[in-house]
């Protein structure tokens, strides 16, 4: 199996953005990139950078969204890790053969119009794994 070839970012569940983005930009430093909503999610994204690592801060705009539900049962704090992947679907595929339980069997449209797919946090001890393909 292929090597992912980078972090791409972490995701933060939080109540709300805005609550948050003076710890991210003064506290730490980070350098705030902007929000995007992703209808699909049914979240609101708040980018911050730090050197080549992206934090995403995720706050839902519905209260069933998979965030909201998050933040229900485990209260704010880290959501998942995502990783770059130059062939998404191979990589779903890979997975797949190789027995790991994926979230999602096609990818999907996330921020930065990136596809995305998620594999499944018992296939990963725990830890929600996003994989991310940038767009050309």
């Amino acid at each position: 199996m292929k090597a992912v070839e980078s972090l791409n970012h972490i995701g933060i569940a939080v109540h709300n953005i805005e609550d948050q983005k003076g710890f991210y930009e003064g506290a730490l430093g980070a350098k705030f990139e902007g929000f995007e909503d992703v209808p699909s999610q049914k979240v609101r994204v708040g980018f911050f950078r730090v050197s080549n690592v992206r934090i995403e801060l995720l706050e839902p705009t519905d209260t069933d969204s998979p965030i909201s539900k998050f933040l229900e049962k485990r209260g704010e704090g880290l959501h998942h890790l995502a990783f770059t992947v130059d062939d998404i679907q191979a990589r779903i595929n890979e997975l797949n053969e190789s027995g790991f339980r994926m979230i999602d069997e096609q990818p999907r449209h996330g921020s930065h119009n990136m596809k995305i797919a998620f594999v499944h946090p018992k296939s990963t001890f725990g830890v929600l794994t996003e994989l991310c393909e940038p767009a050309p």
